[in-house]
């Protein structure tokens, strides 16, 4: 008889304080450890920056999946699937098909034509200074959004751990997740923090693999009776179909389609995954690297489909909505029901060390975003020595990690699987479009690239702002609120398209064109790699 837990497990919980956190203190000392042996080696921008161009493919894939499986991946999607069934694993099929558009449109082509940031690759043929500050201002952007889903992550698993339910309580959380961040960054630099989430994916697959394998042998390996065992508890069989969560109305059909355009387009355009395929020596090895993290990832999302309906099953969406974290509880809670304090105490330390492990890789991205396009080449003028790069980067860290404290606190109790999409729809209307421009379109000018990462960026930040997301609903930010104008809660059907057309109006409407020896050196290098070495070695 498979036994469906109760209340009595998340009051259990509080029992297993000691243990959670003793398994979780050893993995931040280990990893510690790590980290301070890495930033032995870090004497230039490029070691701190892209960890002297030192990981093979490989290891690169592997500290790709574990940027890239974040906690949105692992308690967000978990969480949507064992409440809403069908529409939750949407998540799970966009954020994976996305890595197809960054496999054949940018990683390859990324790497020979940068050095260390995406703003690289944009100014390459076109003007410095608007496009540095353009690119920076919209990388700075989608590592906050990404910051905010990992540290409401962050507040939704410890206040599970512990029992907290009180704001005070989870924002101190917060402020000490934020606090390690800031550590892994300004000791380990790129090489510190690709470590951590070397190791972190490992962990993170494995102990994935252990909860699919024990749910699916609770029900005979028979995935029909697993899915049963979901449509009996929840006493509901739309949890199998699509539409319990976008087919209430056109409006959520239409937010669907919008949630789906952000996912399957915005990986190819985040900072902090664009920023890993600098790591590597060769564009041969970037291309490995993104071929080798499709296999962990996706691997990776088949273990969701089994955790989420695993966790709709054994502890049913009831409990695990009355949990504290809510939605965010349900793979945390599956654990405790599974193998006890002991499985619970090592995924929930695997769970906070991957949101340590992307807010440190979010962290790097933008500190090295402000510092070598803001810093060095727009207010120095490319006139400030590496050592000085650095130490801007470093400040730029502890500003970073102060701001993402303050939304972390103002973010917590949202479902970050739905806050990364959100941060996926500003990348995807900010970034994406000018990157696609700028490598394949040889008329693209600057203005062009000005206007779209803008009026993208700008767009969809409005949007999210004017949207259910913000105000006007149960699930809210400002819950007492109401400016909501803007009826769909991910913006990107409208802001993704809109900057694609602005960045084509932008280029057509300028009357000046671009250097065309750039044009053809760029298309040369991004297809060929010849001379990528040397720019990036100067």
């Amino acid at each position: 008889m498979i036994t469906i837990a109760t209340a009595v497990d998340v009051a259990a919980l509080k029992d297993t304080t000691l243990l959670n956190m003793g398994i979780f203190g050893l993995f931040v000392a280990v990893t510690m450890v790590i980290v301070f042996r890495a930033s032995r080696n870090n004497k230039t921008a490029a070691d701190y920056y892209a960890a002297g161009r030192s990981f093979t493919g490989s290891q690169n894939g592997t500290a790709i999946a574990g940027d890239y499986l974040s906690a949105a991946s692992f308690l967000g999607i978990t969480g949507a699937i064992a409440i809403n069934g069908y529409d939750g694993f949407m998540y799970s099929i966009g954020f994976l098909v996305a890595w197809l558009v960054a496999l054949l449109l940018v990683a390859e082509l990324l790497r020979n034509t940068g050095k260390f940031t995406m703003a690289d690759v944009l100014s390459f043929r076109l003007k410095q200074r608007p496009v540095r500050i353009a690119a920076a201002i919209s990388t700075l952007a989608v590592c906050f959004f990404y910051l905010l889903a990992q540290m409401a992550g962050a507040g939704s698993l410890i206040s599970l751990l512990l029992g907290i339910s009180d704001w005070g309580g989870q924002a101190l959380v917060i402020i000490v997740v934020g606090a390690l961040m800031i550590m892994y960054v300004l000791i380990g630099g790129m090489k510190g923090t690709t470590w951590v989430q070397i190791i972190k994916a490992i962990l993170l697959i494995a102990g994935a693999a252990v909860m699919t394998l024990w749910v699916l042998a609770i029900y005979g390996f028979n995935l029909s009776a697993l899915l049963g065992g979901a449509v009996e508890t929840a006493n509901n069989p739309a949890v199998l179909n699509p539409g319990l969560q976008y087919g209430k109305s056109e409006t959520s059909k239409l937010d669907f389609m919008s949630l789906g355009l952000a996912l399957v387009l915005g990986t190819a355009a985040l900072p902090h995954v664009l920023m890993r395929f600098y790591t590597v020596p060769t564009a041969k090895e970037a291309r490995k690297s993104v071929v080798w993290s499709i296999w962990l990832i996706g691997l990776f999302y088949l273990f969701t489909l089994v955790l989420g309906y695993g966790a709709a099953a054994l502890v049913g969406a009831d409990t695990i909505k009355s949990a504290p974290g809510g939605v965010n509880a349900a793979a945390p809670l599956l654990a405790f029901h599974l193998g006890g304090p002991l499985l619970l105490g090592f995924i929930s330390a695997v769970a906070f060390a991957t949101i340590l492990a992307v807010v440190a890789g979010l962290t790097i991205t933008a500190a090295a975003s402000f510092a070598h396009d803001i810093y060095a080449n727009v207010i120095a003028k490319g006139k400030a020595d590496a050592a000085t790069e650095v130490r801007v980067a470093r400040r730029t860290v502890v500003v970073i990690g102060v701001l993402a404290i303050l939304g972390g606190i103002l973010a917590n109790g949202q479902n970050v699987a739905f806050l990364v999409a959100l941060a996926f729809a500003v990348a995807a209307s900010a970034n994406l479009p000018t990157i696609i421009y700028s490598l394949f379109w040889r008329r693209f000018t600057t203005q062009g690239a000005v206007w779209s990462m803008y009026g993208g960026l700008g767009a969809a930040i409005i949007l999210i702002i004017f949207s259910p997301v913000v105000s006007g609903g149960a699930t809210s930010m400002i819950k007492d609120a109401h400016f909501a104008i803007f009826p769909l809660s991910n913006p990107g059907i409208v802001s993704i398209p809109l900057a694609f057309f602005l960045g084509w109006l932008g280029t057509v409407l300028d009357k000046k064109s671009e250097d065309p020896a750039k044009q053809a050196e760029m298309e040369v290098r991004s297809l060929t790699g010849v001379g990528a070495e040397k720019a990036v070695n100067h």
